[in-house]
């Protein structure tokens, strides 16, 4: 006999209900973000940047780069940062790639239900009969149910998994030419990406984007790892825009 559900599990379970109802069915989806950061400590970045597309695609034709760029636009709100009036006089160069690199196979232990077949029974059974005068009677008869599946338990096994990593690049340098032949000082930079079974680009760039906000600046020693919801608020003020 199942036990009753306490009353702290049923106000749980009434408030998950309510706000399932209240998000229209949304799927909340969590996504295991990696980083790596760097930051030039020797050159101050400024507020202002002007902003172009590293992968290609061109903003005012391309609706995936218009989003990317629009996501990492809030993202650098977040941090005070501006999109200059006049790009000539900009304090830095913001440029963002993003892109989902060739699938790879990787091989994971999972647990694999184990099924076993379950021969059919035999059952007895009433059917009617109608005589040749239109009389209706009832006799017996013996049936066999057909054969099933039943879960007898779970089974450690490697399989094989497509992993697609998705990726969103942010980094700034100086908008203004060096004075001799090496290239602008670079001012910091910003690596997020997200593994997974699928290859959907334009959920995962709202949340590497997130991510973003909290790495401009920093250098990290090595990747860290960190969960992301995607009905945080922080995504969602990414969704929203500036």
């Amino acid at each position: 006999m199942a036990s009753a559900l306490h009353p702290v599990q049923i106000c749980r379970t009434l408030l998950l209900a309510f706000a399932a109802f209240w998000l229209g069915g949304c799927a909340t989806t969590s996504y295991d973000v990696k980083i790596n950061a760097i930051s030039n400590n020797d050159k101050p970045s400024g507020e202002s940047y002007r902003i172009i597309a590293k992968n290609g695609g061109d903003p005012r034709t391309d609706l995936r780069t218009r989003e990317a760029v629009e996501y990492v636009k809030a993202a650098l709100s977040a941090r005070g940062l501006y999109e200059a009036p006049n790009p000539e006089n900009a304090d830095m160069v913001v440029e963002v790639d993003y892109d989902v690199e060739p699938p790879r196979v990787e091989f994971e232990t999972r647990s694999v239900p184990v099924f076993a077949r379950i021969d059919g029974g035999l059952r007895s059974v009433i059917v009617p009969t109608r005589s040749s005068n239109g009389t209706v009677s009832y006799r017996r008869v013996t049936v066999m149910d057909p054969p099933s599946q039943e879960l007898i338990g779970f089974d450690q096994q490697t399989v094989p998994v497509t992993v697609y990593e998705k990726y969103l690049r942010v980094s700034a340098r100086e908008n203004l030419a060096s004075g001799d032949d090496s290239p602008p000082a670079q001012l910091w930079s910003v690596y997020a990406t997200n593994e997974a079974e699928d290859d959907d680009i334009r959920s995962a760039l709202p949340v590497l984007a997130s991510v973003v906000v909290d790495y401009i600046g920093v250098t990290t020693e090595k990747d860290h790892k960190v969960k992301v919801n995607s009905q945080d608020e922080e995504v969602a003020f990414i969704k929203k825009g500036m």
